[in-house]
């Protein structure tokens, strides 16, 4: 599937609620048929997650939720996704301390914790040059941002892939995931 313009993204949200489900439900028969059915769904508690899965649901019954628990998430989440049937709870292979230790820590978002971690590894390099150009405007000005590169403190944004998606599993299923 391609990227929707900011024009075909206005009129999608302009449509109906009854529109939207029907919508997501065709994207969810579309999704569960490529794989064949051997899929899951990414619930976080949250939600836009619990939509997902309560859709997904209506359709599917019997589809597998899967709830990944760093340890980060408060205690209610925790309670809520474990409130739902047919859900299977992970865990990652490393904790939050050791991902902060190894790898950096993430700050404001994952495009912004990579620039900044690019840039404390190349100080005086192009990067200032590029990514942190005072000039910029819009949504990849990183300028605001540089004071962070000046901490002492690693910076990364590898936190989710390294707590959320590289999570080692004896299913092959297809996630599909509100996020």
């Amino acid at each position: 599937m391609g990227k929707h313009t900011k024009d075909e993204l206005r009129i999608l949200q302009a449509l109906p609620l009854e529109v939207k489900v029907m919508k997501t439900k065709q994207r969810i028969r579309e999704w569960y048929n490529h794989w064949g059915g051997a899929v899951y769904i990414s619930f976080s508690g949250g939600k836009d997650s619990t939509v997902l899965l309560h859709l997904a649901r209506e359709i599917y019954p019997d589809i597998e939720g899967v709830f990944v628990n760093t340890g980060l998430e408060y205690p209610e989440i925790q309670m809520f996704a474990r409130s739902f049937e047919n859900i299977r709870t992970l865990y990652p292979n490393m904790g939050f301390r050791e991902v902060v230790s190894t790898y950096g820590y993430p700050v404001i978002s994952k495009t912004v914790s990579h620039n900044v971690g690019v840039l404390k590894r190349n100080p005086n390099g192009k990067v200032e040059q590029n990514i942190f150009n005072p000039a910029k405007r819009g949504p990849f000005a990183m300028a605001k941002w540089r004071p962070i590169s000046l901490c002492d403190f690693d910076v990364s944004e590898k936190c989710c892939d390294i707590m959320k998606r590289n999570l080692h599993t004896n299913t092959q299923k297809a996630a599909v995931s509100s996020l």
